[in-house]
């Protein structure tokens, strides 16, 4: 579950009723959650807590999506589907691996986003795409000369905006659900404590203390 509680539809104000209606149909999405492409749908009736906030983010994605966007599709859905592995978030990268098949991304590009620099499947620009979407997650913008310079030759400075803008959204996005157990990143922390078998000493690294010596 959420870490959050959710916002039921008798109780979401007229913006919020209107998206869940086109998500969820008459459905209320918290006593009947689920969603046309799978999810739980738990984003938009956690989000809804704070109704700015849900309309501020849900008009980021017409944003995104407007005709006046100058960037390539392909190159945002890189961006974005990069952003959610980065940052560890399978709600985000699940969903995005989709979008990106859909902008055009071939099946062997889609799934080459996890393991990009060794693939061979991306060209100059594509590639200078993935490489800058790691600088802004992993590195935390952090980007070198050459780097920049490769998207500088391909994009324009309005084109570049819209990637940053983007790629940054996305990796918040895919932060906070990861941080609020949304969606697919409904899961338990996996680094925990594995118990030693009874009897077994506590010094873990002790056999080396024992190794015979020359």
């Amino acid at each position: 579950m959420p870490r959050l509680s959710q916002v039921p539809r008798d109780d979401a104000d007229d913006y919020v009723r209107a998206l869940y209606t086109a998500l969820f149909g008459d459905r209320d999405p918290v006593a009947d959650p689920g969603t046309a492409t799978g999810t739980p749908g738990n984003w938009w009736t956690v989000f809804a807590l704070v109704p700015d906030a849900f309309k501020h983010t849900t008009e980021g994605f017409g944003f995104y999506r407007s005709d006046n966007r100058k960037l390539d599709p392909v190159l945002r859905e890189l961006g974005q589907t990069r952003a959610g592995y980065a940052v560890g978030s399978r709600f985000v990268y699940s969903q995005h691996m989709k979008a990106a098949r859909f902008a055009g991304l071939t099946d062997a590009q889609a799934e080459a986003i996890a393991h990009w620099p060794v693939a061979d499947c991306f060209d100059e620009v594509q590639r200078a795409v993935l490489a800058y979407t790691d600088c802004l997650v992993l590195e935390k913008g952090r980007v070198p000369d050459g780097v920049f310079a490769t998207l500088k030759k391909h994009l324009s400075e309005q084109e570049i905006l819209e990637l940053t803008y983007i790629t940054a959204t996305y990796m918040m996005h895919a932060v906070m659900s990861r941080a609020l157990r949304l969606e697919y990143d409904d899961v338990d922390e996996p680094i925990t404590e594995v118990p030693a078998p009874e009897g077994a000493t506590a010094d873990v690294m002790g056999m080396v203390d024992n190794r015979k010596k020359d």
